[in-house]
């Protein structure tokens, strides 16, 4: 099962991320949240909420509840 170790925000919208099979990516999540219709997404577009996140059950969690599969953080990579 994979799962996100670490994460590290950089920049904008990127996180680098560490998963528990050894990859380390930088995941740009610009195009997602741009894309992503759903008001929860779309409050993302706020740099500051972005920022806001912690690792929890194993994915990033944002501090409005929002969070993403590990596997489609790494198709982000």
């Amino acid at each position: 099962m994979l799962h996100i170790v670490r994460a590290e925000h950089l920049q904008e919208y990127m996180i680098q991320v560490t998963f528990n099979d050894g990859i380390v990516g930088v995941a740009d999540f610009k195009e997602k949240i741009i894309q992503d219709n759903r008001p929860i997404v779309q409050s993302l577009q706020d740099i500051t909420l972005f920022k806001d996140f912690t690792i929890k059950a194993h994915t990033i969690t944002w501090a409005n509840g929002l969070d993403f599969a590990p596997e489609l953080i790494k198709s982000l990579i």
